[in-house]
């Protein structure tokens, strides 16, 4: 090769390099676009002003070296103080994959950036993740919630719709509440050639509500009464609700009528979540979770793990009932189900994100109020696979008048703005499938 040509190749690769100067943000999704487009992508500046920690996080290292080991070819350089990152991404592999999560982020942060590239694999991916499991709602969404949420999203896509493979399915093997972990998920998923346009516009009715209450280390009676207070906000709604609750101990779990199952136990540290799901009559998923907050604050407003005994005494003073932890949830769930849209407000870019790699055909879905993070995605993609969506929004009246009727301010109260995104997909191939 000429040194003119090696020039125009280095600037062609240049040319296509994703290049972010602000730092960390958007961090997985960044490296997940990477991948999916087969682009270079240069970070900079990652905590630079941090004088004590700067660079990189124990979490995004130990992310990095997952994407690592679920792909052949991948380069990664990182400067002495951590603060640049070069990513060259290589072929998505699959296949059976052990990780070990860092306890400062839930196993479903690692999980919610894995699950747009689960299924672009040469094999079916068979990932088991250990670490913190529940109790951290608040900052990252638990197996539960991704396995409610993004999941059936999955199956409607296409994924495991065929005879060969089983559907993708998330499991809990073991629970593990924060701050010290202890827990292991299980994530199976199928690969495919190619998705299916998604249709996702009508939201319908909603029919039942399902949930489960999962207490780790406290009282088993805690869980039933979070189940009770969150069934006492949607029992005046509708009749179909049932909330199964999940009680772990230190040796086992307790199971009604599971006698024969082993005890699979639970991590160290004490923890109590909720999550409901509400279903409607068009086969929209909606998911809400929140999980009681056993981390004791310092008096620089961080969060401290090891804190006085005095200040943690004091801080369980100030923790909330099992009560309200039902009602939170309750009233959580009634307010994505209020929003009308027919995915909820954290599962938005994830949905977008695999509309991009659809067909080349249209594919819609009505969404409530866009979240940040989903106008931030929206950016991201355009950059990164050249796709722009149009954005409408529909604004839809509440149920028929009743025979007393509303006045105009209640029934302006009563309408809701949703948005019905659309876009015309990439046609994304998995070219590391084994042809047959």
């Amino acid at each position: 090769m000429t040194s003119s040509a090696k020039q125009t190749s280095s600037s062609s690769s240049s040319s296509r390099t994703l290049k972010y100067s602000d730092g960390a943000a958007q961090f997985r999704l960044r490296l997940v676009s990477s991948l999916l487009s087969s682009r270079p992508l240069l970070l900079r500046n990652i905590r630079s002003d941090d004088l004590d920690a700067p660079g990189l996080r124990e979490h995004e290292a130990s992310f990095l070296r997952l994407l690592d080991r679920m792909t052949n070819g991948t380069k990664i350089e990182i400067n002495a103080t951590g603060t640049q990152l070069r990513f060259k991404p290589g072929v998505l592999l699959g296949g059976g994959i052990e990780h070990d999560c860092p306890t400062g982020r839930s196993v479903g942060w690692y999980l919610e950036g894995i699950l747009p590239l689960a299924a672009f694999g040469k094999e079916p991916l068979q990932l088991t993740l250990r670490g913190t499991t529940d109790g951290t709602s608040e900052l990252d969404p638990s197996p539960d919630y991704l396995s409610a949420s993004s999941v059936p999203l999955m199956i409607k896509l296409g994924i495991g719709s065929d005879d060969d493979h089983p559907p993708p399915s998330l499991r809990v093997t073991k629970r593990g509440a924060a701050p010290m972990g202890g827990g292991a998920v299980e994530l199976y998923c199928p690969i495919v050639k190619e998705l299916r346009p998604l249709e996702l516009v009508d939201f319908g009715k909603v029919k039942r509500v399902r949930g489960t209450a999962v207490s780790c280390r406290v009282p088993p009676s805690s869980a039933a009464r979070v189940a009770h207070s969150a069934k006492g906000v949607l029992h005046r709604l509708l009749p179909d609700v049932w909330i199964h609750t999940d009680v772990h101990t230190g040796s086992g779990r307790k199971r009604k009528g599971g006698e024969g199952d082993p005890p699979s136990g639970c991590g160290p540290s004490p923890g109590l979540g909720v999550l409901l799901t509400a279903t409607t009559t068009e086969g929209v998923c909606l998911s809400a979770e929140c999980s009681m907050n056993h981390n004791v604050r310092d008096s620089n407003g961080g969060e401290s793990f090891d804190g006085g005994v005095a200040q943690q005494a004091l801080e369980r003073r100030k923790m909330e009932l099992p009560e309200d932890l039902g009602r939170r949830s309750a009233t959580m769930l009634l307010h994505e189900i209020h929003a009308g849209g027919c995915v909820d407000a954290g599962c938005q870019s994830f949905a977008l994100l695999m509309m991009c790699l659809a067909p080349e055909d249209v594919s819609r879905i009505r969404l409530g109020p866009l979240s940040q993070y989903a106008v931030v995605s929206l950016r991201l993609y355009k950059e990164t696979f050249g796709v722009e969506f149009k954005l409408r929004v529909m604004e839809e009246e509440g149920a028929e008048e009743d025979e007393d009727g509303f006045d105009d301010d209640r029934r302006r109260n009563r309408s809701q703005k949703t948005v019905l995104c659309s876009c015309l997909g990439i046609g994304y191939r998995n070219m590391a499938r084994a042809s047959t």
